[in-house]
């Protein structure tokens, strides 16, 4: 049985909580409702804590409780003290150049500017992590990200996004079966 880590990212706080740059929080509550396990604070991690086991893996499903630009702290601690090397990690975060309610599925890379893929590349030492970047699509002006990122989406972005949720929800067992070909080929197409 491997050990999984997989983190989404959002930032910690109520103000936050139905914000664009949560996305990757709402997708570990779903997996976290389909998987009926719940969420309890672990401090030596830096954040909420969730395990379940799903195609013979051990899965812990973290939400870091610190603002974004800081996720790689509590995401490397997990990884280093379970030994999970970066390719049995796998991060959830919102992503800009996407459109609304696409995701998508992607192996190492850069930061692409995202602060919470940067702060986890810095503390892990690896690019080689996968990557589920779910579409927020971009407010057309990069001076106005910051306030679009915070924002709350319109209800209809809203269940675009809920349905990638469940589009890349849809190949996780693939992912830890390591197919990630099958997976991308089939959430790809949709």
């Amino acid at each position: 049985m491997a050990n999984w880590l997989i983190a989404g990212l959002g930032n910690p706080g109520p103000q936050y909580e139905h914000t664009r740059h949560n996305v990757g929080f709402w997708w570990l509550d779903q997996l976290a409702h389909d998987m009926s396990v719940n969420f309890v604070v672990d401090s030596k991690y830096h954040g909420q804590l969730a395990q379940c086991q799903l195609s013979g893996n051990k899965l812990f499903l973290l939400k870091p409780l610190q603002f974004m630009n800081r996720s790689g702290q509590s995401v490397a601690a997990l990884a280093h003290f379970y030994k999970i090397p970066p390719t049995n990690i796998l991060v959830i975060h919102d992503e800009l150049d996407l459109p609304t309610g696409i995701a998508r599925l992607k192996k190492g890379g850069g930061h692409g500017g995202h602060n919470g893929l940067r702060d986890i590349i810095a503390r892990t030492g690896s690019k080689d992590f996968l990557r589920c970047r779910l579409g927020i699509d971009h407010p057309g002006n990069s001076k106005d990200v910051s306030n679009y990122v915070l924002s709350k989406p319109s209800q209809s972005d809203r269940q675009a996004i809920k349905n990638a949720i469940d589009d890349s929800l849809n190949v996780l067992p693939d992912v830890l079966s390591d197919d990630l070909e099958k997976a991308m080929n089939w959430l790809h197409s949709q």
